[in-house]
């Protein structure tokens, strides 16, 4: 007799997983704790691929008949990272229970950096801290050997790669304000992927965290059975915690990460990609910061526009990512909403020349609570270098505007996301607006595709709101009769409490004659 199926849903792997570990964190900083979590995800993924390819090595059959399993150079040429014996995930599992086993997972780290370039400087080495107690992570251990276990390489990787993923996110909710600084909320990187479609060229971002956007670039591609090999990505990250965060991130999906580089002073004063011309841009660079070093870049040659201000870095960016943009590239990022409108240290100036030469393509207003380490409101600007090429429709003179300030849904108190619905709706817009066979109409209250005139009628202001309008009531509204039923319903209230308060006179009444007749 068949079983029947369970009808109760269990929670996804990842979520189950997560609350595991996050038991296990006991008195760790969830900043401390993401690099003990997410280093043991990684090693488990890098061990895993390892070990299939060593066992096709070991049995020597077709292609890899008279294949030394211990040749270094076997796994180079399968782009798979060599493991040191004693780095392996089965050698850490059997010693989990050992006093000891947070050295042997430093020594792993280390070893397995010695052995691959590409991960020197990367990889975490925390593990044998007094504050991380020894059964913990031996539990941890245990807990993560449970992940794709028996798995191929590439099934391994995709469920290693989900968890990996999951977890930044996690992490960066632990975290608050601190985690956003490394981390982009998935369904706005979803959508700026979704909008500019990044299917094949060179896709950069000059601040790019732990490497979100580039994830989903490559998983976009994917999805819409394009080559991966089509698209060659280039990163900078001016902080080196979350750097390695990247360099996990990119390299546990198997993705080229050699050009996603580290520097401590960042883009603006140390540009890692100067020579790059870019087919598609997509950042979140950090909002209006003022301590960019920009007194000291008042003569770069990237400021074709304008001087940005020294005390505000957001025009700066625009103008970086125009400087690394090839003739017919395309850009997508976020920036704080204030940019739309400001005027203050000749922003609003800058923004009338962009406006002028034909540069900005769209503009999406977004709903509040998306970002974790900041209420700030921010917006989306999509600008392109050619609006009259030929793979769309001549743009030219024309922008479109987006409100979806009252979309998306709460997850908690302070944080709200993206559904899958509002992004389809957010993107197809876009698309049908851009696109020489798209179906395009304004639609009150959410977009409205408008002259250039009259944006410089408005000052140059590029608020979607200002365009939009209001949306339009229901056909059938009936001001009059609307009016009727609230006067009626207010009518009605009065009466009943003019009711209660007879009653209540009538009770005070009655107990006064009571108490006068006992005495």
């Amino acid at each position: 007799m068949a079983k029947k199926k369970k009808t109760s849903t269990e929670e996804p792997l990842e979520t189950q997983l997560w609350k595991a570990a996050d038991k296990l964190r006991k008195n760790i900083d969830a900043a401390e704790y993401k690099h003990v979590v997410l280093g043991l995800i990684f090693l488990k993924y890098i061990s895993d691929a390892f070990e299939e390819l060593y066992e096709k090595l070991k049995a020597g059959e077709g292609e890899y008949a008279g294949a030394d399993p211990e040749d270094k150079d076997e796994y180079k040429a399968e782009n798979v990272f060599f493991v040191p014996e004693d780095a392996r995930w089965n050698f850490l599992m059997s010693k989990a229970k050992h006093s000891k086993i947070g050295k042997f997972v430093d020594d792993a780290m280390t070893a397995i950096e010695g052995e691959n370039k590409s991960l020197k400087g990367v990889l975490p080495k925390v593990y044998a801290r007094q504050n991380l107690d020894p059964t913990s992570l031996g539990e941890l251990i245990d807990l993560i050997s449970n992940i794709a276990l028996g798995d191929t390489k590439s099934r391994s990787a995709d469920v290693l790669g989900h968890v990996f993923e999951y977890f930044l996110g996690e992490f960066a909710l632990a975290e608050g304000k601190k985690g956003g600084q490394f981390y982009t909320p998935r369904s706005v990187v979803e959508l700026l992927v979704q909008m500019l479609e990044p299917y094949k060229g060179r896709v950069y971002d000059p601040c790019c965290g732990s490497g979100g956007m580039f994830v989903q670039s490559e998983e976009f591609v994917t999805s819409h059975q394009g080559r991966i090999n089509d698209i060659s990505i280039y990163g900078q990250e001016s902080n080196q915690t979350t750097w390695r965060l990247a360099k996990m991130n990119l390299a546990i999906r198997g993705i080229d990460s050699s050009q996603v580089k580290w520097n401590n002073e960042g883009s603006f004063l140390n540009d890692a990609h100067k020579d790059l011309k870019a087919d598609y841009i997509i950042a979140n660079p950090p909002f209006n910061v003022s301590d960019w070093s920009g007194d000291l870049l008042r003569k770069d040659g990237r400021w074709k526009y304008g001087v940005p201000p020294t005390g505000n870095a957001n025009y700066a960016w625009i103008q970086h990512f125009l400087y690394h943009l090839a003739p017919s590239g395309q850009a997508g990022f976020v920036l704080a909403k204030g940019a739309l409108t400001s005027k203050s240290g000749g922003e609003g100036d800058i923004r009338k020349e962009l406006i002028e030469a034909d540069l900005i393509d769209c503009i999406v207003n977004l709903p509040a609570k998306l970002f974790l380490n900041t209420q700030i409101p921010a917006s989306l600007w999509f600008m392109s270098r050619n609006r009259s090429n030929g793979k769309f429709r001549d743009r030219r003179g024309e922008i479109l505007f987006i409100d979806a300030r009252n979309m998306g849904e709460l997850i908690n108190r302070r944080t709200r996301i993206l559904t899958y619905e509002d992004m389809d709706q957010i993107s197809s817009t876009y698309h049908n607006w851009r696109n020489p066979d798209g179906k395009y109409e304004d639609v009150k209250g959410f977009c409205a595709a408008v002259p250039k005139e009259r944006v410089a009628e408005l000052d140059y202001v590029l608020t979607p709101g200002r365009y939009v309008g209001l949306a339009e009531e229901e056909d059938d509204f009936d001001f009059g009769e609307r009016f009727a039923s609230l006067k009626a319903e207010f009518e009605a209230q009065l009466k009943e409490e003019a009711e209660l308060n007879e009653r209540i006179r009538q009770n005070l009444a009655k107990i006064k004659i009571e108490e006068n007749s006992a005495i």
